[in-house]
């Protein structure tokens, strides 16, 4: 059929999912590189770790003593959960990777989802190749399948290296199962917050808000007292993958738990995705006023303006976890029932040395987490620059330094508000519950000490992004691999020149007896330096190369 103006295009034929195989096929060529170092990492770690806790528990005694004084430690099954089985090798050498190495395949399955997805959105890239044969969903299916695949394979491989390292092959199926089912949950969550979200670092945020969130429930749910609330790890998928026991009679139906969960958050993002256009998230844009506020009249107040909404999310989320911290530390000696953890706690100075070692570690955890918010924060340098948002802001005369330098100090001085007030928070809550106001000063400063070794990392993402802005991703793989040396390492046996790679290594342990000023100072020298590298290579290089 023509008309006036010639013939009339042919329709396209096709469905929902026309074209997803070679989405599939792109997403996994772009991940060539990525996807397999990163199997290989969670491979490596889970069988390294087993095979080294191995040698240091030859024995059933031996295992059973040390479950006895772990699962008795509060602050230590906070972060990792319990060891199910006492006498059972697996379940000890496998007790510090299962709820913290679950996050970890938790965090890769979000990135991989909203990198195909929303992220693809975001830049444009997605409209120009919705243009030719590809269905509705096909995007959508082809990130949630590569998704798939990637969490088939951690499973497998993980089970497969334990196995190999002398673990059961039941327990070894079941904690590779159970990591892989934890990847396949949040990728389910991720697919739902990309429909939601109007940016891909909106969608991962609130992603690993949810999965930071569920971690907290599964601590509070393992930390409760029998008649307290320890339900609460029935509600978290982190709580899941502990409660499926590897190595501990195994429990095959709670991987069920896992597929409901994740069959519900993938047909809602489906839903999601069908009631909005190509580019927006279900979050309305609200109109903003005709003339800008005196708050936009300058660089940060822009930037400040770009940061506020994740800042305020993660301040909400550290008074959360302030508020936990708090509330554990009061009750930590209340806790301890096992003769060999009373031991314990009398030669740790009483009472009060457990209960400042608890807090210490979880400060460190803190500043790991600040340093996420660091890192996400300072690569929006790159997301403004790959948006050509960056572009008509440097037409106005404003220099390169100075606009890079406003969202560096979002990012410097935002992760230090964060640790300052979690701690603030689990220090008031500490020094009411206890009585001494001095405790609180104690709490707070712990959080301080913890602001260097944070400012190194974002030193170091804005070396990257000065001098090689393609390889800006790399402080994310540079804050895990400093966070698997701290936790890994001394288990590892790891030369102590390796671990102290790691600027976490070096931050005092406060609260505690002994406190040098001189580590917090050379941490403080090397995040200047990286910064003041990356703003020089910002200002020489042409802007989006490299």
């Amino acid at each position: 059929m023509t008309a006036a103006g010639g013939t009339v295009p042919a329709r396209r034929s096709g469905g929902v999912l026309t074209g997803t195989g070679s989405l599939v096929r792109l997403a996994l060529r772009r991940d060539r590189i990525l996807m397999p170092v990163w199997v290989s990492v969670f491979v490596v770690m889970a069988s390294s770790s087993a095979a080294a806790t191995m040698d240091l528990y030859p024995t059933v005694g031996s295992r059973v003593q040390a479950a006895a004084g772990l699962n008795s430690t509060p602050s230590l099954v906070a972060m990792y959960g319990k060891v199910y089985d006492p006498a059972s090798l697996g379940a000890v050498a496998t007790w510090k990777l299962s709820g913290f190495g679950a996050a970890l395949v938790a965090v890769l399955a979000v990135i991989l989802v909203v990198r195909h997805t929303r992220a693809e959105e975001e830049s444009g890239r997605l409209e120009l190749v919705g243009s030719g044969v590809v269905g509705r969903h096909a995007t959508l299916t082809a990130a949630l399948l590569e998704a798939l695949a990637m969490n088939l394979l951690v499973a497998l491989l993980t089970a497969g290296a334990l196995s190999a390292v002398g673990l059961p092959a039941a327990g070894s199926l079941a904690f590779g199962l159970a990591w892989g089912a934890t990847g396949l949950a949040f990728s389910g969550v991720a697919a739902a917050a990309a429909q939601v979200a109007q940016s891909a670092r909106s969608a991962i945020g609130m992603s690993c808000a949810l999965l930071g969130a569920t971690y907290l429930l599964r601590a509070l749910g393992d930390t409760a007292d029998p008649g307290g609330p320890t339900w609460a790890s029935w509600l978290s998928p982190i709580g899941w993958e502990q409660k499926t026991q590897a190595f501990a009679h195994e429990r095959w139906w709670v991987l069920l738990l896992f597929v409901l969960f994740a069959a519900g958050t993938t047909g809602a993002a489906y839903v999601l995705a069908a009631r909005r256009d190509l580019g927006a998230g279900l979050l309305p844009d609200r109109l903003g006023p005709r003339t800008a506020g005196p708050g936009l009249v300058s660089p940060l107040g822009l930037a400040w303006r770009l940061h506020r909404g994740v800042t305020a999310a993660w301040l909400i989320g550290f008074v959360v976890l302030g508020a936990v911290l708090g509330s554990i530390a009061t009750n930590l000696g209340s806790m301890i029932n096992s003769p060999q953890a009373q031991d314990f706690i009398r030669r740790l100075g009483g009472q009060n040395g457990l209960t400042d070692a608890f807090l210490a570690a979880e400060m460190a955890f803190s500043a790991v987490f600040a340093s996420a918010y660091g890192v996400q924060a300072a690569l929006r340098l790159r997301a403004e620059e790959d948006g050509r948002r960056a572009e008509p802001l440097l037409a106005t005369g404003i220099g390169r330094i100075r606009w890079a330098a406003s969202h560096l100090v979002i990012a410097l001085f935002g992760s230090a508000a964060l640790l300052l007030t979690g701690a603030a928070v689990a220090g008031a809550s500490y020094a009411s519950s206890t009585g001494e106001g001095r405790q609180f000063w104690r709490v707070l400063a712990a959080g301080l000490v913890q602001i260097p070794s944070v400012w190194v990392v974002i030193g170091l993402v804005t070396a990257l992004f000065g001098w090689a802005p393609r390889a800006g991703a790399g402080g994310w793989v540079a804050l895990v691999a400093f966070l698997l040396l701290g936790e890994l390492g001394p288990l590892l046996r790891l030369n102590h020149w390796l671990m102290d790679l790691s600027p976490f290594a070096h931050t005092p342990r406060l609260p505690g007896p002994v406190f040098h000023p001189a580590p917090l100072l050379w941490l403080l020298l090397v995040a200047f330096v990286l910064l003041a590298a990356g703003l020089t290579g910002a200002r020489r290089r042409d802007l989006a190369s490299g």
